[in-house]
């Protein structure tokens, strides 16, 4: 059984890939088990018109998978949709139940800025989407998870102190609650594919161990939101990977430059860059 994952949409194009676009968000299409499953759906239509660049028919997705609901991981959703569903056809869309809540972004200096899903779930249904909820793992098709809601069990993982939501009396945390993973299994372990990470990439590699039963991580792929974290967590969250034993770590979308370059050494040729038009085979 082999596994390929194909990045459609990231912050940057892979070196010697012309005719793609790059954006601030993230979508993975993943090929297991006879089955192709869509990882978030980026922030414009840039993942349709990269898949289009790189000869893939998305028409063939047998379904869709929301890590979460900020707009960068969601806001190519329409698009997607009208390329999944063309000529009638429904597709199932996976995502936890906190999936529409209205988040915001508030960072000194700055006007709060909306950064949730920009559509309704009635305009994504019209176009073929049928959602189904679940904030515990679910298997999809046989051998591909979703994490559910992720348990956040150590103390160097925190949430981002900018991402807000509205209150009755004024702002408070978003907790991202609906931050979840895909998981697939294989023959040499687990294959884990980050929308972001919001709950913490160490936190979702236990989550998916302990559900799944499987120690072992064969490949981690994605969103790490390292870079975007507070700078404290890098050193523990590398060193708490490092014991881990991951086989193969790529990085994409929020993990950032020196988040990229402490990884890099501390995996050496395990590591590599997963960006837009990447194509990662594994066994």
């Amino acid at each position: 059984m082999s596994v390929r994952l194909t990045t459609l949409t990231d912050n940057a194009v892979r070196t010697g890939k012309l005719g793609l676009l790059a954006e601030h968000g993230l979508s993975i299409l993943v090929e297991a088990h006879g089955k192709r499953v869509l990882l978030d759906a980026g922030q414009t239509d840039t993942a349709v018109r990269n898949a289009r660049a790189l000869g893939l028919d998305l028409g063939a997705v047998d379904a869709i998978v929301l890590s979460h609901g900020h707009q960068d991981h969601t806001g190519g959703l329409r698009a997607v949709l009208r390329e999944v569903s063309r000529q009638g056809r429904e597709v199932p869309v996976y995502a936890h139940p906190d999936l529409w809540t209205a988040r915001y972004s508030l960072r000194e200096g700055e006007r709060p800025r909306f950064t949730g899903l920009p559509y309704r779930e009635e305009g994504m249904a019209a176009l073929g989407a049928r959602f189904h909820y679940s904030a515990i793992p679910r298997e999809v098709f046989p051998g591909i998870w979703t994490t559910g809601e992720v348990p956040r069990r150590n103390d160097f993982e925190k949430l981002d102190p900018a991402l807000k939501v509205r209150l009755s009396d004024g702002w408070g945390q978003d907790q991202i609650l609906d931050d979840q993973a895909l998981v697939v299994t294989s023959a040499r372990g687990l294959i884990v594919v980050l929308g972001c990470a919001h709950a913490g990439i160490v936190n979702t590699l236990a989550h998916a161990r302990q559900f799944t039963g499987e120690r072992r991580l064969h490949a981690v792929v994605g969103g790490t939101h390292l870079g975007l974290g507070l700078k404290e967590q890098l050193a523990p969250s590398v060193a708490a990977l490092r014991e881990m034993g991951i086989e193969r770590l790529g990085v994409s979308h929020c993990t950032g430059p020196e988040a990229s370059a402490e990884l890099a050494r501390a995996f050496g040729p395990a590591f590599f860059y997963n960006n837009a038009g990447s194509v990662v085979d594994l066994g």
